[in-house]
């Protein structure tokens, strides 16, 4: 199959042609249809996280099922799916309590023997390692069927692709890790695909007040058609001072979007007393927050972080397909350009530059 691979810090991924296993018993083979292109991924090419080579980034997807291991059960050949990095082993004490996507034994989905041949070669013979255990930029993924989910066959798929990482972390971020509620007040800072479903969430959710912030005007007129009450850009003053202004205090919830220290320190600086701020982006290994220690306990306030929105996704993505067949959930307005898998270095340009919501690769 073709593959784009990240084989070194250049910034650049190179289409080539790799071979892919069969399935392994509890294993399913999907034909990648659909594939959004997501910062988490730009964060790897970049070097903003380490990366290993040759890796095969990708991971919010959508497909068909070509083939199952032994042990598969709920999937069959033919099914449509959303691929979601959050496999769980569904026995740690996490995953029993209802916190799946932060379980403790993730490698216990790695069935295989540590010495087995990889599942994933290049030409040369090489293992390519599969990001976040998907690895979307491909003809083919190889993935734990606890890594899928069946959707409703009549959800097109480069809409559900959205939903395997950006919408799921973006709304699943004010459903449940942040529990918004209704006529509250909410401000999301960074405005790109994560943070447009964080709006979006927000809007679904109730509040009465949501206020989209980030340095693009074009971001801040998408997040405006998707939900938002207002708007602030930090190029036209502080940030914080704006927010705490239009609503007399500061908001009932914050998100972060971009995963910057300034950011994150920004949107706890933007909660009103009792309030609650949510660090949805990834903040670089090594950073450390500053808050003011008093204001914390003073105020009352919280601080958390949200991992893929807190999902329990083999629930969460079909109810959100079914949001958005029925109207309630926009992902058009967010399908900002469709490439090919030769277009993908374009794509991660476009998302630089700030140019697209999401670019999704069509197969």
């Amino acid at each position: 199959m073709r593959a784009a691979l990240l084989r070194d810090e250049s910034g650049r991924l190179n289409v080539e042609e790799v071979s892919i296993d069969t399935p392994d018993r509890n294993e399913v083979l999907l034909q990648t249809v659909a594939s959004g292109l997501c910062h988490s991924d730009l964060h790897f090419i970049d070097g903003t996280w380490p990366a290993a080579y040759p890796m095969l980034l990708g991971h919010e997807a959508a497909g068909v099922v070509q083939a199952i291991g032994a042990d598969v059960q709920g999937i069959e050949v033919g099914d449509h799916v959303i691929t979601c990095l959050s496999v769980y082993c569904g026995h740690c004490d996490r995953c029993l309590t209802g916190h799946s996507y932060i379980c403790e034994n993730r490698q216990a989905t790695a069935d295989r023997a540590r010495d087995a041949a990889p599942r994933i070669t290049d030409s040369e013979g090489i293992g390519v390692i599969q990001f976040t255990g998907l690895g979307s930029f491909a003809d083919e993924m190889l993935v734990h069927q606890n890594a899928v989910v069946k959707i409703n066959p009549d959800m097109p798929f480069d809409r559900a692709a959205l939903i395997g990482c950006g919408v799921t972390t973006g709304v699943g971020a004010v459903f449940r890790s942040a529990e918004v509620k209704p006529a509250s007040t909410v401000a999301v800072v960074g405005c790109g695909g994560v943070g447009i479903s964080a709006v979006q969430g927000a809007h679904i959710a109730g509040a009465r007040m949501v206020i989209a912030v980030d340095l693009e005007p074009k971001k801040l007129e998408w997040a405006t058609g998707l939900g938002a009450t207002h708007t602030v850009n930090p190029a036209d003053g502080d940030a914080v001072a704006k927010v705490r202004e239009l609503t007399g205090g500061g908001v009932d919830y914050s998100f972060e979007c971009i995963g910057l220290k300034q950011t994150a320190e920004q949107a706890y600086a933007m909660i009103r007393a009792g309030g609650l701020a949510t660090i949805v982006g990834m903040i670089p290994l090594g950073v450390n927050l500053e808050i003011p220690g008093a204001d914390l306990f003073l105020g009352a306030k919280r601080l958390q972080g949200s991992m893929m929105g807190s999902n329990n996704f083999k629930v969460d993505m079909p109810h959100l397909c079914e949001m958005y067949m029925s109207g309630r959930l926009k992902l058009d307005e967010m399908v900002s350009r469709t490439i090919t898998l030769d277009e993908i270095n374009e794509g991660f340009d476009a998302m630089k530059s700030g140019e697209v919501v999401r670019s999704v690769i069509q197969f």
